[in-house]
């Protein structure tokens, strides 16, 4: 008798499809692209279980093609905005997402953007490379200071509490706006809150994102806000690339109206080679990568794996999105 099938939709760490092997028949698909609409489609109606990326669209439609017999979709992504959690929840398949492992690594990529763009690395770089480096000048490749400035956080979850403390050993002072006040960390890190987020931007020099894409931050980040922002101050994205306006971007650094902007995420992605943004020197952009390091690429995709097997045996899953699914209610 075939075993159940998962469908993995990248290459992903050796010891997590190992794992998915010792109860499933796995098959992976081997491009480095997503698979196309009509192939994750039938791939869907084969199999109980789905291991995906954020590239990869969980709508209705897909749910739907797994014709009850599919259980479960892990997302090797702590974002969740490709799921139709409603419609799974509807059609009694489970969803996880893989929050915690990345944390870490996803602040230091914050970080390493708010340093990049601040002191312009990538556009020094850049110059050497090219031969245009002709001579050391006192005003040349000048930037903000990183230590002893402010930096406001939007969004105080795991990653945006581990910005904050790798803030604290350049001296920064940190501000923080999110829907939940934390105490705790106000006393532990000597954060400052804001009641609401332009009081955030306006005296920040260095402002990082880190709310989840819902229709409500869907280009949050848009005209209004950026004004708010000082001229000298820099705005850092690792969360999704649709919180921030990119035409509504383009324009503030293009005017002056903000002094630069550090992006790990883009709308779309990948971002069009002939993206405005990217003709202007203040502005570094990364291929989301803010979870790209071997390890946490190999935690990330263990825990998926860990949700899919926890929800075919009937176990609690380490990070389920949806359990009322699981416990019938």
């Amino acid at each position: 008798m075939p075993r159940p099938r998962v469908f993995v939709t990248r290459r992903m760490a050796q010891e997590a499809l190992d794992l998915l092997a010792t109860e499933l028949d796995v098959e992976v698909w081997p491009d480095d692209h997503a698979p196309p609409r009509d192939v994750l489609l039938k791939k869907t109606g084969e199999c109980v279980a789905l291991l995906t990326t954020v590239e990869d669209r969980i709508d209705e439609a897909v749910l739907a093609a797994g014709h009850g017999a599919l259980k479960v979709v892990a997302n090797c992504a702590v974002g969740f905005d490709n799921f139709d959690i409603q419609a799974a929840t509807r059609l009694g398949v489970a969803l996880s997402n893989t929050p915690g492992v990345l944390t870490k690594t996803t602040a230091d990529l914050a970080f390493a953007l708010i340093l990049a763009t601040a002191r312009q690395v990538v556009q020094g770089d850049r110059d050497v490379r090219a031969g245009r480096w002709k001579s050391w000048h006192p005003f040349a490749y000048t930037g903000p200071d990183i230590h002893g400035a402010t930096l406001g956080i939007i969004g105080l979850g795991q990653i945006g509490l581990e910005v904050a403390r790798r803030a604290m050993g350049f001296e920064m002072t940190v501000l923080y706006y999110d829907p939940v006040r934390r105490p705790e960390a106000e006393e532990t890190y000597g954060l400052t809150f804001c009641p609401d987020i332009p009081s955030a931007l306006k005296e920040a020099d260095f402002v990082s994102l880190h709310v989840p894409l819902t229709p409500d931050t869907r280009h949050m980040m848009g005209r209004d806000y950026l004004k708010l922002m000082k001229p000298t101050a820099i705005l850092v994205n690792t969360a999704r690339g649709a919180i921030v306006d990119h035409q509504a971007l383009y324009e503030a650094l293009r005017d002056g109206v903000i002094a630069g902007a550090g992006l790990d995420v883009t709308e779309p992605e990948p971002i069009l080679p002939d993206h405005p943004l990217l003709t202007l020197p203040n502005v570094v952009v990364t291929p989301h990568v803010g979870s790209a390091s071997l390890q946490t690429r190999r935690e990330m995709a263990l825990l998926a794996a860990r949700n899919i097997l926890a929800a075919l045996n009937g176990r609690e899953m380490p990070t389920c999105l949806n359990p009322e699914v699981l416990d019938g209610s």
